[in-house]
């Protein structure tokens, strides 16, 4: 069972874990699925999406469009 965050009605999706660590550096996904990194430490990458996560809320709605186009050809 997922629950909700709050803000959050509906139906909830399963979450992933947003932190992973390849060649020896730390990325974060984004919810639009593009990877961001690297990082040299797991905090520095918790650091990095808390800012991320601050950017796009003073951004706000079209900025998402373009993350999502980008997410999709993230590989």
């Amino acid at each position: 069972m997922t629950v909700q965050r709050l803000g959050e009605q509906g139906f909830v999706s399963t979450r992933q874990e947003r932190f992973f660590k390849k060649d020896d550096y730390w990325y974060y996904n984004t919810r639009e699925g593009v990877a961001i990194g690297p990082f040299d430490s797991l905090d520095e990458a918790r650091v990095g999406a808390t800012e991320f996560i601050d950017f796009i809320m003073g951004a706000g709605a079209p900025l998402i469009p373009t993350l999502e186009r980008y997410g999709r050809h993230a590989a």
